[in-house]
């Protein structure tokens, strides 16, 4: 297997992002493999935030959150998943299925011993983290969940075809551009941020195969773990949840949002951001406060 590495050097001096590395390279089944995350540990830090990126982002998404967040006490998890960011890239597009990443995921959350974990997930990070839940319940306290879904192989309607044929029609997806146009506001200099990982096409097979991935068909591998993270988010969820929705996102519209606000239990009214697309996070600051002031909220209490 070929494997990929972007210099470090691209990665110096992002705006915004001055977070120092961290790796592991021992994940059981993933030989010579490293992955890279983010980890900021408050002295002493009350908990885990534990923030899942999806396609075609990395950590770098999550920069105006974490500082949020380990503000409040709290410990910083933020991954980059096999093939995004500074974790290393299988070259070969096939090396990425549903279960390369569902199991690299869980690997790393057993590998770091995270507890009391609040997830904060969003696009691909909500399909494999709310997959990965219902398999270790225990570890997993709150949730903060931004446009996302959860896919049982029942068509994903036109925004997904549509992403999924644009993402096919371009082999080396300028990522910088496409993160420029869903957030007009987003400096030249950030939009390049979101190129770093990807020095060139031979880089980006990840980002590739991501939109193959969605069990759009019930016989798709992630469609039974689909269905079975349904079940446990509307009938055994005993956790706090938070929801964001960014309406101005044409992929996962909000009508989609309200719909998986009903498969998790107890999930309270959301918050709704009328300037926000898909990209959430990039309000992450006002995302991430509001989700601190709902989770300390007497219960029965909005909110917002």
């Amino acid at each position: 297997m070929e494997i990929l590495r972007t210099p470090d050097e691209r990665f110096e001096n992002l705006p915004g992002y001055s977070f120092d590395p961290h790796y592991v390279d021992d994940l059981p089944g993933y030989a010579d493999l490293r992955m890279h995350y983010v980890d900021v540990r408050p002295t002493p830090a009350t908990g885990t935030v534990l923030c899942l990126h999806g396609q075609p982002t990395w950590s770098y998404l999550y920069r105006k959150m974490i500082p949020i967040f380990a503000g409040a006490g709290h410990r910083v998890v933020a991954p980059d998943l096999f093939g995004f960011g500074r974790s290393d890239k299988p070259a070969d597009d096939g090396v990425y299925t549903y279960a390369f990443h569902l199991e690299s995921l869980r690997q790393f959350v057993v590998r770091l011993d995270l507890r009391d974990v609040t997830l904060v997930c969003q696009d691909w990070g909500g399909i494999l983290g709310l997959a990965i839940v219902p398999g270790m319940p225990e570890r997993f306290s709150r949730l903060v969940v931004m446009n996302t879904f959860i896919p049982t192989g029942r068509d994903l309607g036109e925004g997904f075809s549509t992403w999924r044929d644009y993402n096919r029609s371009r082999p080396d997806l300028d990522v910088g551009r496409l993160l420029k146009r869903a957030v007009p506001d987003l400096s030249d200099a950030e939009a390049a941020a979101y190129d770093a990982p990807f020095p060139d096409a031979r880089y980006k097979a990840g980002v590739r195969r991501f939109p193959e991935l969605v069990p759009a068909d019930p016989s798709m591998p992630g469609a039974e773990e689909g269905r079975q993270a349904r079940t446990f988010w509307r009938r055994d969820w005993q956790g706090q949840s938070f929801m964001a929705v960014g309406m101005r996102d044409p992929v996962i519209p909000p009508v989609a949002m309200t719909h998986l606000r009903t498969l998790i239990r107890g999930c309270p009214a959301p918050l709704e951001l009328a300037d926000a697309g898909h990209f959430v996070q990039e309000h992450g600051d006002v995302v991430a406060r509001a989700a601190l002031h709902s989770f300390s909220a007497p219960a029965g209490q909005s909110s917002r």
